[in-house]
């Protein structure tokens, strides 16, 4: 799709921000629940906006102690920055992180945005698999904030759940900690958890599942020997979501315990370690599988590793990977009724 050269395009290295300290989770929290692409109600955005602002003042209260257990802030704001400075580094051309849900930073990267002459714009998402959610977000709120012209230079690295730079990034990062904690495959269970989505969403076409599940399978053959599961983790609100969730399959999982011990948690959808890995992973989910007298494990992130830059350079130049801002926008307009794939009184719409 693109001959640019290196000198032709810039990246914007995109991804959801994360509190940088305890006073920033509420306005944090504020700008997550008020996106009504991941939040989805009827309401005019006003309502929606005033309700959840609402809703992320007594939740900042209640996860405060959680951010406070894992050292007072996210660690996704510098992990961004310091992967777009390697990242730049690496490749000789201009790297701009970007941050969805820390207004504060917005402006100044804007600016950037609009002062680069480069006639690309390639857009790499840190979520390997694509949502309406999460690259669908960004993808929407680029498209109200920037005009036609800087619009037209953007291409985006739509998702890259099977490319091969990912899944090799992914096979070392696991390979690489089970040597280091001593774990034989043929002894361990490796339980990859992907940040689960409102069932309703798949329902109404959003690809998410489908790009785990083909995540999971790659990863999976390079480790014939170990027994492999998929779960989703961090439901939030009422209805349905992907099944099975990471807790309730840690509660019920029924090992042999004469040949398989060990349980690895392996963060397929996540990029970089934050509150739902070093918390919700570590403090909630392996104690759970400790008190059944297995070992349990939190495999890393792929967070800073050299080969995770190396694969990243790979994917931005892979363009058969590449699309547009508008193919990436959920249609808020278009509902559609599923057909008992949730339960017999479900109806599914796009916006609800």
């Amino acid at each position: 799709m693109s001959e640019c050269t290196e000198k032709d395009y810039a990246c914007l290295l995109v991804n959801f921000g994360g509190p940088r300290n305890l006073e920033e989770i509420e306005s944090f929290l504020r700008e997550l629940l008020s996106d009504q692409d991941v939040i989805r109600t009827n309401l005019p955005q006003l309502i929606h906006r005033i309700i959840f602002s609402r809703v992320a003042k007594k939740r900042a209260l209640k996860i405060r102690e959680d951010y406070e257990q894992i050292g007072g802030k996210s660690p996704i704001f510098e992990d961004t920055e310091a992967i777009a400075s390697m990242l730049q580094k690496n490749l000789h051309i201009e790297v701009i992180p970007f941050h969805r849900y820390l207004p504060s930073t917005h402006s100044d990267f804007f600016s950037k945005v609009r002062s680069l002459s480069q006639k690309e714009l390639r857009i790499l998402p840190l979520f390997p698999q694509f949502s309406y959610a999460t690259t669908g977000s960004i993808a929407r709120f680029f498209s109200e904030n920037f005009c036609g012209k800087t619009l037209q230079k953007m291409l985006w690295v739509k998702s890259y759940p099977s490319q091969v730079a990912y899944i090799n990034s992914m096979k070392k990062v696991l390979q690489d900690f089970l040597l280091e904690k001593g774990l034989p495959e043929e002894e361990t269970i490796l339980l990859f958890s992907a940040h689960g989505i409102p069932q309703k969403f798949v329902c109404t076409g959003d690809i998410y599942q489908k790009e785990c599940k083909l995540s999971f399978e790659k990863i999976r053959k390079f480790f014939p020997k170990a027994q492999h599961l998929l779960s989703y983790q961090s439901k939030f609100g009422k209805g349905l979501w992907l099944t099975p969730s990471t807790e309730d399959t840690c509660k019920t999982l029924v090992p042999d315990m004469e040949k398989r011990k060990n349980v690895v948690l392996v963060p397929l959808s996540f990029t970089s370690d934050h509150i739902e890995t070093l918390f919700e992973i570590e403090k909630l989910y392996l104690p759970l599988l400790q008190e059944r007298n297995l070992s349990a494990f939190r495999c890393p992130a792929l967070n800073r590793e050299i080969h995770w830059i190396d694969a990243m350079g790979k994917i931005l130049n892979d363009p058969s990977l590449f699309t547009t801002t508008q193919m990436l926008i959920r249609h808020k307009e278009y509902k559609v009724g599923c057909r008992n794939c949730c339960k017999n009184s479900c109806l599914c719409v796009v916006s609800e």
